[in-house]
């Protein structure tokens, strides 16, 4: 089995929660704090498991010495604009939003909100199709299902 384990600063814990209340059937699993031996101040949170849609994480309360990067994101797979819309406004609240779905939560985390239906059409066997959708994506923040179709079906 692979885990993920995202460091944060302090705010691991406030993390985990936030995720696991964005992503149905999610759950915290553990917490473990430091103890006298450190060397984070003993009884503060050093680790906070959960599972979001059955994937383990870690986050660790590691200090300020690593952020994240936009190297690293999760991609979230949208069935409808309405999962589009909700995973787009929640995830980027108090954060930031940027082109082609991509997003950073308040967190500093990057997310990838995608949906299904974009593979698809990028992956059309017709060139000038998928061509008319990438330049349709490239025009977005928040990827619009209806817009990349319609550029799909142009002729």
């Amino acid at each position: 089995m692979l885990t993920t384990c995202l460091w944060f600063d302090t705010n691991g814990e406030e993390a985990a929660q936030f995720y696991v209340s964005v992503f149905p059937g999610s759950k915290i699993t553990g917490t473990t704090r430091y103890g006298p031996a450190g060397p984070g101040l003993e009884g503060q949170v050093m680790t906070v498991s959960f599972e979001l849609a059955g994937q383990p994480f870690v986050a660790l309360n590691g200090g300020p010495q690593f952020t994240f990067s936009e190297a690293i994101s999760f991609q979230v797979a949208c069935e409808s604009q309405d999962e589009v819309d909700g995973y787009w406004e929640t995830l980027s609240a108090g954060g930031e939003q940027g082109p082609c779905g991509w997003l950073k939560d308040r967190f500093g985390l990057s997310w990838q909100i995608v949906p299904t239906a974009l593979p698809r059409l990028l992956g059309s066997p017709d060139v000038a199709t998928a061509q008319r959708v990438m330049e349709a994506m490239l025009q977005m923040g928040k990827l619009d299902i209806a817009a990349l179709e319609r550029a799909a079906s142009q002729t």
